[in-house]
């Protein structure tokens, strides 16, 4: 499938049947990757100033706290990290990083005194790493805005350990049509659907260790009228969860009303590469 999909293949993509830009050709990938190189920066990330990583609980609780207590990560990468702050409560463990970004909006000579590399990932997903040289890989909220998400986890797998560790956060419902603006959005991302997403974790090498759904929207909402960001506190985390795992029998991709919308909207990924 391609740029000029049919109708047929974009109503598809959609429903969650396909993933759109999975199959793109290298020019199609490359203005892709034009169109969302600054997306996160100029959605409000520029200002380190005002700028504050709001997913630490979530991450702690689904990802960090899930990894063997006496593993240390002599290389860790950060897939679309921005500034690194993702890391921050694994840095004790880890002894050197790199952040692979396309904004130059984030870089820095270290995370919190960890020496630390930004390098610009390159358009075909390929990554400047040799094989099996790297520990861990974070990536939260990424592949849903790159379009060969499958050749991408591919490369993480190869440039990973055996036994090496990916986490891995990414909405798995609809972000709506992809082709309109759409506020608080960049232009081109899109939910990737949870069959689709296991199946390309599988294909790529990936044991799943442990997996989440979460992200409860309506919770979301409450919890701003209560002042609270929901994914930096531990029991709005855990409330989070509570609500998700209940509402699991909603699994469309596409909302049709309102009560579609009660659903866990994301997954949460404890990867491992296999020997």
């Amino acid at each position: 499938m391609n740029q000029l999909a049919s109708n047929t293949e974009i109503q598809a993509c959609l429903r969650g049947d396909r993933l759109y830009g999975d199959d793109f050709s290298p020019e199609q990938i490359a203005r892709w990757y034009a169109d969302e190189k600054e997306g996160y920066a100029d959605l409000g990330a520029k200002d380190s100033s005002t700028y504050e990583y709001p997913y630490h609980a979530m991450n702690i609780a689904h990802g960090f706290d899930q990894l063997p207590t006496e593993m240390r990560f002599a290389h860790a990468v950060g897939f679309g990290a921005a500034y690194g702050e993702e890391l921050k409560p694994l840095l004790s463990r880890i002894d050197r990083i790199t952040i692979m970004d396309p904004s130059d909006a984030f870089v820095k000579s270290d995370i919190h005194g960890v020496p630390a590399t930004w390098v610009k990932p390159d358009p075909s997903g390929r990554m400047a790493f040799a094989d099996a040289s790297i520990d861990l890989i974070t990536c939260f909220g990424v592949l849903h805005h790159i379009p060969n998400v499958s050749f991408v986890l591919r490369e993480m797998a190869r440039v990973l350990h055996p036994g090496g560790y990916a986490l891995i956060r990414e909405p798995v419902v609809s972000m709506g049509d992809w082709r309109k603006p759409r506020q608080g959005l960049t232009r081109h991302e899109r939910g990737i659907p949870l069959v689709i997403f296991r199946k390309m974790v599988a294909d790529a090498g990936f044991a799943i260790i442990r997996e989440r759904r979460i992200v409860f929207r309506p919770w979301i909402l409450v919890s701003a009228k209560l002042g609270v960001w929901p994914y930096n506190s531990t029991w709005s985390t855990a409330m989070d969860s509570a609500l998700s795992r209940f509402f699991l029998w909603n699994n469309r991709y596409h909302a049709g009303g309102v009560l579609d919308k009660f659903r866990p909207a994301a997954v949460y990924a404890v990867l491992q590469k296999q020997p």
